[in-house]
């Protein structure tokens, strides 16, 4: 065996003490198992994450930034170290950054096989972090609407009081013009607070087994589109058919459902309040 193939012997056999260690909660010494199997193959994203998840345990946010980026380096497609980048940039104040990382994460958990499946822990974490961002910027648009809102009043009720004093005998008329425009004001002002006014999320949107909006959907052949974590399970508890239709289903026959996921996302940009969970 030449010197690299008994490294990577050695830096394999670390990560697994390194996983033992993980399991039971100690977390130092899964730090220095894994920190060990680095020292000797430097280019193995997982020692890398593995590292990273040690240090999120521990709330040491600067080093699961750390070493979570230079996973990325080693493999931009890493689920885990999207995931983990976007938690730490949440937690020092980088929404706008912290969320881009969420998302990759999300698309590509998306893809990934069952059993490395993060999918639901990840759009938790996101759907928190874009439900916060919502409520900020609900606050700001509401202020500026109220405001803007206030200064069309005040302008009206000031051409009022001008055409008031011009239309001496046509009173009546002056006053009915007056408050169809306050009325007509109105509702353009509910207009614009339509889109932050919760309501229900359409049907269509949502899995008709867990009923909340979808985060990963996937259609059948026989046309029915479910959340694919719920559908996995089924087949794999249940059994291998359709749970609506009974037909046989295999999961190597489910695909993603592009666009119920494009319509979700194009729903989610503009009512951000469907991202609260309960």
């Amino acid at each position: 065996m030449g010197p690299n193939a008994a490294a990577a012997k050695q830096a394999e056999k670390l990560r697994i003490d390194g996983n033992t260690y993980f399991k039971k909660d100690r977390f130092g010494a899964a730090i220095d198992a894994y920190t060990e199997a680095i020292t000797l193959c430097p280019n193995v994203p997982v020692y890398w994450t593995n590292r990273a998840l040690c240090h999120l345990k521990r709330n040491d946010w600067e080093r699961v930034e750390e070493d979570s980026r230079k996973a990325i380096q080693l493999d931009s497609n890493s689920v885990k170290a999207h995931y983990m980048l976007g938690l730490a940039l949440l937690q020092r104040q980088e929404s706008a950054k912290g969320i881009k990382e969420l998302e990759k994460a999300l698309d590509l958990g998306r893809g990934a096989n069952p059993k490395g499946y993060m999918v639901e822990e990840i759009w938790q974490e996101l759907a928190k972090a874009k439900y916060l961002e919502w409520e900020r910027s609900l606050s700001k648009r509401s202020w500026e609407l109220q405001s803007l809102k206030e200064a069309c009043e005040s302008a009206l009720k000031e051409k009022h009081f001008l055409d008031y004093s011009q239309m001496e005998g046509f009173v009546d008329d002056a006053t009915t013009s007056h408050s169809e425009q306050l009325e007509a004001l109105e509702r353009v002002f509910n207009t614009a607070a339509e889109a932050d006014t919760p309501t229900e999320v359409p049907d269509y949107l949502c899995c008709r087994i867990t009923l909340d909006i979808f985060h990963d959907p996937v259609i059948t052949p026989s046309g029915l589109t479910y959340e694919r974590a719920v559908i996995l399970e089924h087949l794999q508890k249940v059994g291998k058919f359709d749970p609506i239709t009974r037909e046989p289903l295999d999961p190597s026959q489910l695909v993603p459902n592009l666009a119920i996921k494009e319509a979700v996302e194009a729903f989610l940009d503009k009512h951000g309040w469907a991202y609260k969970i309960d």
